[in-house]
């Protein structure tokens, strides 16, 4: 069995950079489905093949795409998404641009999370089982940094034990969609 990427931590702009713009962010949502070309991108997009190249080019830089060299053809190339296992400085550590971006790639994460989840929710009857498999806890705690820390830990714990490299999935799975956030609430008091 194939271990998960390790954690990489994110300290470089430029990199979190190319993580912002809306068509790369786009790009990569179908490249999580599989493989394409700058082609196949383009026509999906309604984007010109130009700028799916130059994007594709740019994501590969930063590491955040790879060739798949099976698929391609003369000077077709064809692209896949890189297992990656992301993180970022702490807030308070981060520089002001990084901070800026980290912010703004966040806001996206989380605007395209609620149009993904109204997808589901419009399309549940196309769903049969799985549309009964939404596990939902919220809740609160009231937690030290060092304990929210170590619960953080052992949620990254568990996401890898469930880990499994593209080749090594089960007959039956399909891609489950798992988002964690814990804040501190802003309005109750210390």
């Amino acid at each position: 069995m194939t271990v998960p990427p390790p954690s990489e931590e994110i300290t470089d702009p430029a990199v979190l950079k190319a993580l912002v713009h809306p068509l790369r962010r786009r790009i990569l949502r179908i490249l999580r489905q599989g493989p394409a070309s700058a082609t196949t991108l383009a026509k999906d997009l309604g984007e010109n093949t130009g700028a799916t190249s130059y994007h594709l080019r740019e994501l590969a830089k930063y590491g955040f795409i790879e060739e798949e060299p099976d698929l391609g053809r003369g000077k077709e190339r064809w692209w896949r998404v890189r297992p990656r296992d992301l993180r970022f400085p702490r807030r308070g550590a981060q520089s002001v641009p990084m901070r800026e971006l980290f912010d703004e790639i966040n806001r996206s994460q989380f605007a395209e999370d609620l149009e993904v989840w109204a997808r589901f929710q419009e399309r549940g009857d196309e769903l049969g089982e799985w549309a009964d498999a939404v596990p939902f806890s919220r809740s609160a705690l009231r937690l030290t940094q060092d304990e929210l820390k170590a619960f953080f830990d052992d949620y990254l714990a568990l996401l890898k034990r469930y880990w499994r490299a593209a080749d090594e999935q089960p007959p039956g799975s399909r891609r489950v969609l798992v988002r964690f956030i814990a804040f501190p609430d802003p309005d109750a008091d210390q």
